[in-house]
């Protein structure tokens, strides 16, 4: 109950309070789901600005004699759940109306009223790894959406991720459902007293059914955590140099190089996994702010060290350290889970596998191209430009977190990182090109350089 509560209050704190202001050019359409075993139900609360109003009012009432009747209500909820799209594990829902309330025009017109829709729909059998989709095309050319989603009642299903489009006219949620048949094997164990033995069939039954979508959001988890990424792609930008007189200088070396790169993201590996997990078994308590603001921290430091060394030799101890610091963030993911102590072992393997999966794919990716620019007179250029890139991006970060002053560094980063696979492909072709060509392009260079 007290979940409901709270979320329920994030959605009235969203409305922007509406008992104290009145609402202007949007109209706002409010949804909060919750799924069930074997149903999912959605409340709805549409609230029409001032400058809306007509508008709405008119889809509404459709005879213009001012008053809203039943059958005028009943005909425009059924209107809305038109407009709406549910489905589950790509099997099309069809939503039932429960309830419908509505104010009076007054109030509506004041921007103050909300009208109030409560539907239903059956789910259709499925695996434990089930995905619910939710859109909300309903005035979509004066509307605002919100959609979010209750914590389950039900033990036995447990929320994994949540994402929305960016006006959260599209919402996803994949969620975890426990078989029937596990839940009453376990209920049998733990009744006749084999409590250890039920913790067992609970960690093995919650292994096969769930590691796959702990795996899944462990790789989500980190190929989204762009401040995660950008710490330890800026740690190896450096990596393939030597120092000279404290300064990055030539290239240190191929098998040098794979070395350094290899012991910087396992130290990182090491250590977040170290906090990941006593984080996740409860045993230590951090809050979450303090962790944010250390991460991007972290990304300061690695992109100064980029720019010149400050600690050459010891990246693998820096990134251990910081790893420690980035594994409690990871852990906060799983902590929101909700999971039990079991579960919760059984999450911490493959949320940490899918973490370590997409983390060497990213570096496996980046390595090549770093080591073959580095060989040549290009690479100040790409050491330069990423480790102010990453400087600037952790001070925009710091700035938000720590001070709550906005910034638009996420819209630029994740704006960056969805391309990613385009640029880490033109970073390896302008790789080879310098590689191959770089005798040639040194020759140009020198010949244009005028006689001392």
């Amino acid at each position: 109950m007290k979940a409901r509560l709270i979320a329920l209050a994030g959605i009235v704190v969203s409305l922007g309070a509406p008992a104290r202001a009145h609402r202007l050019d949007e109209y706002l359409e409010a949804t909060l789901i919750s799924v069930e075993k074997d149903h999912v139900q959605a409340s709805m609360r549409l609230v029409p600005g001032v400058a809306v109003f007509p508008a709405v009012l008119a889809s509404i009432d459709t005879n213009a004699d001012g008053f809203i009747s039943p059958a005028e209500r009943q005909a425009y909820a059924e209107s809305v759940v038109r407009d709406l799209s549910l489905s589950v594990d790509g099997n099309v829902l069809a939503p039932r109306l429960v309830s419908v309330h509505f104010p009076n025009v007054e109030d509506m017109r004041e921007g103050l009223g909300e009208i109030h829709i409560d539907l239903n729909a059956d789910l259709p059998r499925g695996g434990p790894d089930r995905r619910l989709v939710f859109e909300n095309h309903h005035q979509s050319r004066i509307a605002a959406y919100l959609v979010n989603c209750l914590v389950p009642r039900d033990r036995n299903l447990r929320i994994l991720a949540q994402n929305r489009n960016e006006q959260q006219s599209f919402y996803q949620l994949d969620y975890l459902q426990a078989g029937a048949g596990a839940n009453s094997l376990l209920l049998g164990s733990s009744s006749s007293g084999r409590s250890s033995l039920g913790a067992m069939l609970k960690f093995v039954l919650f292994w096969f059914h769930g590691s796959a979508s702990m795996f899944h959001l462990g790789t989500r988890h980190i190929a989204e955590g762009t401040d995660h990424l950008l710490f330890l792609l800026a740690l190896l930008l450096p990596a393939p140099l030597v120092v000279i007189c404290s300064r990055w200088a030539g290239f240190a070396g191929v098998r040098r190089s794979v070395f350094q790169m290899l012991k910087v993201v396992t130290a990182f590996t090491v250590g977040h996994s170290i906090t990941l997990a006593v984080a996740a078994l409860r045993l230590v308590d951090v809050p979450s702010r303090p962790i944010e603001v250390l991460i991007a921290v972290s990304i300061l430091v690695s992109a100064a060290h980029a720019l010149r060394p400050l600690f050459p030799g010891r990246e693998a101890g820096i990134a251990a350290f910081f790893g420690l610091i980035h594994g409690l963030a990871f852990a906060t993911t799983l902590g929101n889970l909700g999971l039990g102590r079991w579960e919760r072992v059984a999450s911490i393997l493959g949320f940490n596998l899918g973490i370590e999966t997409m983390q060497l794919i990213v570096v496996a990716a980046a390595m090549p191209s770093l080591i073959l620019l580095s060989r040549t007179r290009a690479y100040p250029v790409l050491r330069i430009g990423g480790g102010l890139f990453a400087g600037f991006a952790s001070l925009g970060w710091i700035a938000e977190r720590l001070l709550g002053l906005h910034s638009s560094i996420d819209v630029l980063v994740d704006g960056i990182a969805r391309r990613a696979v385009w640029i880490a492909a033109v970073m390896f072709l302008i790789s080879l090109v310098f590689w191959l060509f770089g005798d040639v392009f040194d020759k140009q260079t020198t010949a244009t350089e005028p006689l001392s």
